[in-house]
């Protein structure tokens, strides 16, 4: 527990790096996108599985020039042909038959989806100037769900929520972290953004349970795949995908509801 708390404030750099955001936070999304690929790629490798390194960089990066360089009434254009051309590219990876098989192209495309197009989602959101703050609701969803679920299954904990996938998860840590998560967004929203306050605790009660998913979805790789960490790059911690996998679904949640729900519920 001690290693983990050091860890996560050796992690505190990556608050300051939010708060600047524009090429400050693309430059940490790449990396993040970059280093989780290839743990999870790795973690398939020990399954007999051999995704395309090549592949998923290339399409990391083209994603991120797309972003910055195609004309904005375009984007989405060029985002659909972006899917496009990577199934293309992962399905010719296929051709050379004697040595590749479908599961080494599927996990290919997981990969650039799962963590390369989920993690992008910060960048939308840093972009979206009438709602930007609302991108620390995508960490206190995420992290503070995560605390208060570890701290209430502590004391309280009795119900195995997941046993194969986590067995340390409770029912009664799952139902502190959501209660956390909204209080802590709630607050949030009354300090800092108070005209999205109610907007702010529905995005904490619902991104904290997608925040577990995330984790679970991440267990459930990492169980199939046999290995316990994705990494070692953060001590108590495990890889990138053992500290982020939360944020790689929270990301995306938090940006639909900006986009799809709060013009429409202000």
């Amino acid at each position: 527990m001690k290693t983990r708390i050091i860890s996560g404030f050796c992690m505190a750099p990556l608050v300051g790096i939010v708060y600047l955001g524009d090429y400050w936070l693309a430059a940490i999304v790449f990396l993040i996108g970059i280093i989780g690929m290839r743990e999870f790629f790795n973690g398939f490798r020990a399954m007999g599985i051999h995704p395309s390194d090549s592949i998923a960089y290339e399409a990391l990066i083209s994603i991120f020039l797309i972003h910055y360089f195609a004309p904005v009434d375009m984007r989405e254009t060029f985002i659909l042909a972006w899917f496009v051309a990577v199934i293309m590219l992962c399905s010719i990876y296929m051709f050379r038959v004697t040595e590749k098989n479908p599961v080494d192209a599927m996990a290919t495309i997981v990969g650039i989806v799962y963590i390369g197009f989920f993690s992008y989602h910060m960048i939308l959101i840093d972009e979206l100037k009438d709602y930007r703050i609302l991108i620390w609701l995508v960490m206190l969803a995420a992290f503070g769900s995560d605390i208060f679920a570890y701290f209430t299954g502590v004391f309280f904990g009795k119900h195995k929520m997941a046993p194969n996938l986590s067995p340390k998860k409770t029912v009664e840590g799952a139902v502190g972290g959501i209660v956390g998560s909204a209080v802590v967004c709630g607050l949030f929203g009354y300090f800092l953004a108070p005209s999205l306050m109610i907007h702010a605790i529905i995005i904490g009660l619902a991104g904290a349970p997608i925040s577990m998913c995330g984790d679970l979805t991440a267990s459930a790789y990492k169980r199939k795949m046999g290995i316990k960490d994705y990494g070692k790059l953060i001590p108590g911690h495990g890889g990138i995908m053992d500290r982020f996998d939360s944020i790689l679904f929270t990301a995306p949640f938090v940006y639909y509801y900006i986009i799809l729900v709060i013009p429409h519920f202000k």
